[in-house]
């Protein structure tokens, strides 16, 4: 059995398919740093080393967006984008875990 089809992408420029492909790279990296997530301190230690790279290219991505006169983030095209790249699970590891109880 196939799993279900995802929903098509909305429509971005290159430098919004980059600027959300970087920021999801982060948001990995920053989940996989969060000392109520880390299992231990390599991993953490990798990915802090990492996001030095995945910021930069962030703001490589924001700076070209800007520098071709992409002034406005149009928020509706890029949460959906971010929706159907399971973007909310992914930043949901940057939060803290339910307490006990809760």
């Amino acid at each position: 059995m196939l799993p279900p089809e995802l929903p098509p992408l909305p429509a971005l420029t290159r430098a919004e398919g980059e600027f959300v492909d970087s920021y999801l790279r982060v948001v990995d990296l920053v989940g996989r740093i969060n000392p109520s997530r880390a299992e231990d301190t390599y991993g953490a230690l990798r990915a802090a080393q990492a996001l030095v790279t995945g910021a930069a290219e962030l703001r490589d991505a924001l700076t070209l967006m800007h520098a071709r006169g992409e002034r406005e983030l149009h928020t509706a095209t890029l949460d959906r984008t971010l929706r159907v790249l399971d973007g909310e699970r992914r930043a949901g590891r940057v939060t803290m875990p339910p307490g006990p109880g809760t």
